[in-house]
């Protein structure tokens, strides 16, 4: 066998290829957010002397070793920004786009965290408008979400307000005159004061679930990616929708990863048009450049996690900062470990659902 291609079917086995990170929106679509690590403001005395990132579907933890090396103690506000969402029906859902589980630790220790939330409505700051009429900002008015001790689905708070002034509201375009819902964008952080010691360490660590993305893919639109390096832009000449083309082309796919995908889902659906659906998980890597640079010492891990189906095999795919190499820690876990790093990209980690072709049924007289 070609060298080449044992290195491609070594990689495809291994369930692992390199993608880059370029969040691209599509109609037929479930838009990542993505969030990323701790902020400071204003602050880059300290030091990201390591950080670990941990990422799998179903959670991302950050652990960090924060390391003042001046004289004086430094006290600095630091931020967990959440990405600005809205309220629609194919917006994510609330509690997801809010990341309401955010989990901070210090020194081994939960904290609480205070929460600043903001409205926007077309570029203008409506938060006063809303404040005044005590209308929730980040749940759009406790819009549809369960209380969380009865759990029992809590009373907007736009309907306690006398009938004229929900009717100013909706003339103000801040609420849906038919269906309801809040129109603005919220702009919401965790935040807290953080305290770093004169020469020394604090570990701090903070974890929440990924809001991941995802899109339905015919099986033309990766063969076309397969045999391409760039987008034609000839819509008319090949079975494939651009946009789905653009977002697999953005994510650098090893031809031969393709050609290997493309294998195992005619093997497993040859009798109907068979369609890949890649989701993905992405992270804000330069966030760490809030602080002083560069982090010194930067491992990521990457979990395979596991397919919907139980009978299908997970394949994460990824492109790695600065290309470093990828150490295979176990047949799940993958680790890029840099020294000295300053995040130029963002990063985002890809995953395919790949079926698993049907075994042929025996045939009769012989045993297996």
């Amino acid at each position: 066998m070609h060298s080449r291609a044992v290195l491609c079917a070594l990689a495809f086995s291994a369930g692992i290829t390199f993608f880059a990170a370029a969040p691209a929106p599509a109609d037929d679509s479930a838009a990542s957010i993505a969030a990323g690590g701790l902020v400071a403001r204003r602050e880059t005395r300290i030091v990201m002397a390591k950080e670990v990132l941990q990422i799998s579907p179903s959670k991302i933890v950050v652990d960090y070793d924060f390391r003042n090396d001046t004289n004086e103690a430094v006290s600095t506000e630091v931020a967990f920004p959440v990405p600005p969402y809205t309220y629609g029906p194919e917006s994510p859902d609330i509690t997801a786009a809010s990341f309401s589980d955010f989990q901070l630790l210090v020194g081994g220790k939960t904290v609480a965290y205070q929460t600043e939330a903001k409205a926007t409505l077309n570029g203008k700051d409506v938060t006063a408008i809303l404040t005044a009429d005590k209308i929730d900002i980040a749940s759009f008015g406790h819009l549809r979400q369960p209380d969380p001790a009865s759990g029992q689905m809590q009373t907007p708070d736009v309907s306690r307000l006398p009938q004229a002034e929900q009717q100013r509201l909706v003339k103000l375009g801040l609420f849906d005159a038919e269906d309801g819902w809040g129109l603005w964008t919220v702009h919401l952080q965790y935040h807290w004061t953080q305290f770093f010691p004169a020469h020394s360490t604090v570990h701090i660590q903070h974890q929440y679930t990924p809001v991941d993305g995802g899109e339905l893919m015919p099986i033309d639109t990766l063969k076309y990616v397969s045999e391409h390096k760039q987008p034609t832009g000839d819509a008319d000449t090949v079975n494939y929708e651009l946009a789905d083309v653009q977002r697999l082309q953005s994510l650098c796919p090893d031809p031969s990863f393709l050609s290997g995908l493309i294998g195992q889902m005619v093997a497993s659906q040859p009798d109907s048009g068979a369609l890949a659906q890649p989701h993905w998980v992405d992270f804000i890597l330069t966030s760490a450049n809030t602080w002083k640079q560069p982090i010194e010492d930067f491992t990521l891990i990457v979990e395979r996690g596991k397919p919907e189906l139980e009978k299908d095999q997970n394949v994460v795919s990824f492109c790695t900062p600065q290309n470093a190499p990828v150490k295979k820690l176990d047949a799940n876990t993958f680790q890029v470990h840099l020294t000295n790093f300053v995040p130029k990209d963002e990063l985002r980690i890809g995953y395919f659902d790949v079926p698993q072709p049907t075994p042929a049924p025996p045939s009769p007289g012989r045993s297996h």
